[in-house]
């Protein structure tokens, strides 16, 4: 009975030992980003378009993002669990249920290889269309494109991906849920598919080719839509940084038809870094949605979504942790799309603010 215990005694010290090597690898991560965003055209609502995702209330203080992270990585496995919280959060996620929508990340991945560097993740993932993600600091503007916003910031599912051993090529392949969604449609049965293709010449220049093929609608409504993203990224040296990306996509006009509805993106950000603080970046973008496909018609943009929008941000980096930031946007478009004094109106200006720190 002694030795019983003894080996008992011994085995419950190794878990122990073990379990405490696995917390001591997990790494935590936090972000928190206040914002405040003023809409000259001055909304009743206080509520800015409704394709805008992001720094979406209008003169009020207010958290956009803040999420808080548990990582882990070793050799064979990897996974993360973020949960947020913000106004990012209500309008990106309002069609998921209750229950998911404050999973900001929840994947799990397994390497498939000892010699090459291929996994399958599955879960709720980053997006791999875009050079954006929902994470303000990581992006050369304060706002999010109109790109950005109207396609998918995470994706559900399973992805395999590989990179090469230079580190010059990165190649994925997804099995997803829908378009944006963590939960598929009521009545859908056709899951979507995904890939991406990512080549670094050197360390100036970055390429990207990403897709997306699915129905985001019920089985008898099925409606195919075809996606691809392109952008380029040239960093010329430490101070500079361009970026030019286009969206286009097409979605059948209904089920079995040979039509097809389309709309696209051309997308310029130039920046230019000054010293380790004080940074300045600007913007030139086009959305072209003639028949509402990914913008909704309602009574902002009941003629179709075709508007133009540049912005400037001013960056400073107050410590290494903390990022203050000030933005001005205009949208302007040759339809009356926007809302002002319960009158439709051609165009609409922002000034936006944020203050964000990284943990």
């Amino acid at each position: 009975m002694k030795r019983f215990y003894f080996s008992t005694l011994c085995l419950c010290f190794i878990m122990v030992s073990k379990g405490q090597d696995l917390v001591e690898k997990i790494d935590w991560n936090a972000y928190l980003e206040s914002y405040y965003n003023f809409d000259f055209n001055q909304p009743n609502a206080n509520q800015i378009p409704s394709f805008l995702y992001n720094y979406n209330r209008h003169n009020e203080v207010n958290l956009n993002l803040g999420f808080i992270q548990a990582s882990y990585v070793d050799e064979h496995v990897r996974g993360q669990l973020a949960l947020m919280a913000g106004t990012y959060a209500n309008a990106n996620l309002a069609d998921e249920p209750d229950v998911l929508k404050n999973i900001f990340r929840a994947n799990i991945g397994v390497r498939l290889s000892k010699k090459h560097k291929l996994w399958v993740d599955a879960g709720v993932f980053d997006s791999h269309i875009g050079f954006e993600s929902a994470i303000g600091a990581n992006n050369l503007t304060l706002s999010r494109s109109m790109m950005a916003e109207n396609s998918p910031y995470y994706l559900a599912g399973v992805k395999f991906s590989y990179t090469t051993s230079d580190e010059n090529w990165d190649f994925s392949l997804s099995y997803l849920n829908g378009w944006q969604r963590m939960q598929r449609v009521e009545g859908n049965s056709t899951p979507a598919i995904g890939h991406q293709i990512t080549f670094r010449p050197n360390q100036r220049w970055t390429f990207n080719s990403s897709s997306f093929v699915g129905n985001d609608f019920p089985d008898q409504m099925r409606r195919m839509r075809y996606f691809h993203n392109f952008y380029s990224i040239y960093q010329p040296n430490e101070k500079w940084n361009f970026i030019f990306g286009m969206d286009i996509g097409w979605q059948q006009t209904e089920k079995g038809s040979s039509k097809y509805n389309n709309w696209f993106s051309p997308n310029l950000i130039a920046r230019y870094q000054f010293n380790n603080q004080f940074g300045l970046a600007g913007r030139f973008e086009y959305f072209d949605d003639q028949d509402n496909e990914v913008i909704e018609g309602n009574s902002m943009n009941e003629f179709g979504f075709q508007t133009s929008s540049y912005s400037f941000t001013f960056d400073y980096q107050i410590t290494p942790l903390v990022l203050w930031r000030i933005e001005a946007r205009h949208f302007f478009s040759d339809n009356h799309l926007f809302e002002r004094s319960n009158q439709l109106v051609k165009n609409s200006f922002f000034l936006t603010s944020s203050l964000a720190i990284q943990l």
